[in-house]
């Protein structure tokens, strides 16, 4: 019982000492901080720091070598620059944007891509499959396809249809595989 009497009695004089602490020095630590850092944020994060660190140190306020405001001071600089050693050893990180995108692009995103649209164009019949070639990824129109092709128009608009369809049909039974993009319609 004594043993909890005396952890709850140091409770709260450590409350009692932060709360101190923070009501007659806060206001000139946040100050400083700010000024050193020049955020507002960081500084409360370097005030909240410094507290812990005389919470830690009790025997450090009362020592008699100086202020306390002083040592408080002290270690909120001490902070700053620990902060500032630590940033200047890592590289500089830079945010990626279309600006200043990778030097080197990841391709494996369109290599799985083009390797699922094969494979689906593998299980078209061949006259379904020769029509999306022409149309997709020749880039033609229905009547350049057709002309290409040797058949009407509407023949190309329809086993087109119908392709897509089977490919759609075709990733639906399979939730699990790999997607497949499939562009809708065809040019006119």
């Amino acid at each position: 019982m004594a043993a909890l009497w005396s952890r709850t009695r140091q409770r709260t004089s450590d409350d009692v000492l932060i709360r101190g602490l923070y009501e007659e020095h806060g206001r000139a630590l946040l100050t400083y901080a700010q000024r050193l850092t020049g955020d507002r944020g960081a500084a409360e994060d370097i005030v909240q720091e410094t507290l812990i660190r005389a919470w830690r140190h009790p025997e450090a306020l009362v020592n008699g070598k100086g202020s306390v405001r002083g040592w408080l001071l002290t270690v909120a600089r001490n902070i700053v620059t620990d902060r500032f050693r630590a940033r200047a050893a890592r590289p500089t990180e830079v945010a990626e944007s279309p600006a200043n995108g990778p030097v080197e692009q990841d391709h494996a995103e369109s290599v799985v891509d083009s390797m699922v649209v094969m494979e689906a164009l593998d299980r078209l019949s061949p006259e379904h499959r020769e029509v999306l070639l022409e149309i997709y990824f020749q880039g033609h129109t229905v009547a350049e396809a057709a002309r290409t092709l040797g058949i009407p128009a509407g023949t190309v608009k329809s086993r087109s249809h119908y392709a897509l369809k089977a490919l759609r049909e075709l990733y639906t039974e399979r939730p699990g595989k790999a997607r497949l993009v499939v562009v809708k319609g065809a040019a006119a």
